[in-house]
């Protein structure tokens, strides 16, 4: 007799909720990028987000804080209270430790910090898988532990050689301060770095999901490029 092939794991379904549209197709793709995840759509409303949980099963979602019509908390509380039981990872640029806190009680298993890398989400979500696919009885204390610290990273995601967490913080904050943009040579000005160095910052940002660039014509020869952040 023929053994039945084992049947595959369906991917956990996870939709993506973040406001910014070029956050949101960066977020979806990283998601995407993952084995064993599906991004099964995309919401930049929490009105939008409950639509589409009445549309399509979620196991999980990838939820903006700082929505334009509700706090993501908010979002998370009403989900819970209308019987949603998706768990939620939270994606700001807040960092309030009271926040963090609250959200535990909203199902929230864990927070990733704005700017991020494709490698912070992945290592997040491998977690998250982990701990997702627990089941049966635990034998003791010591296998619940176990599930419950699948969840926690062992450490600060490792930024490219040659980049420090400081400067980076440094470069942020700049580009946020300055809506209408900068270049490489604008922010090495303002940081007190080389034009080389910030572009390289600035680079990681914009692969992170988390800046834009645009030529900046009008100028004689080439045009240099200009950085605005991306709002989150």
């Amino acid at each position: 007799m023929t053994t039945p092939p084992p049947t595959p794991t369906p991917d956990i379904r996870v939709l993506v909720v973040e406001d910014d549209p070029v956050a949101a197709d960066a977020h979806v793709l990283y998601v995407g990028r993952v084995p064993g995840f599906t991004a099964v759509g995309k919401a930049h409303t929490g009105a939008e987000a409950r639509r589409a949980l009445d549309r399509t099963p979620v196991d999980l979602l990838l939820l903006d804080l700082h929505l334009p019509d509700v706090h993501g908390l908010q979002l998370a509380r009403s989900l819970r209270a209308a019987g949603y039981h998706a768990d939620v990872i939270a994606v700001t640029s807040a960092r309030d430790l009271t926040v963090v806190r609250e959200g535990v009680s909203l199902g929230v298993v864990q927070y990733v910090l704005k700017p991020f890398t494709f490698a912070t989400l992945r290592d997040r979500l491998i977690r998250y898988a982990e701990f997702h696919a627990a089941a049966g009885e635990a034998s003791g204390q010591d296998e619940v532990d176990r599930a419950l610290a699948t969840l926690r990273a062992p450490g600060p995601a490792a930024l490219p050689k040659g980049l420090s967490a400081p400067t980076l913080e440094k470069v942020t904050r700049t580009l946020r301060d300055h809506a209408e943009g900068l270049t490489a040579t604008g922010v090495a000005e303002a940081v007190g770095i080389s034009r080389i160095t910030a572009r390289r910052y600035l680079e990681h940002l914009v692969d992170a999901g988390r800046a834009g660039r645009s030529p900046q014509y009008g100028q004689v020869g080439r045009p240099e490029l200009q950085y605005r952040w991306v709002k989150g």
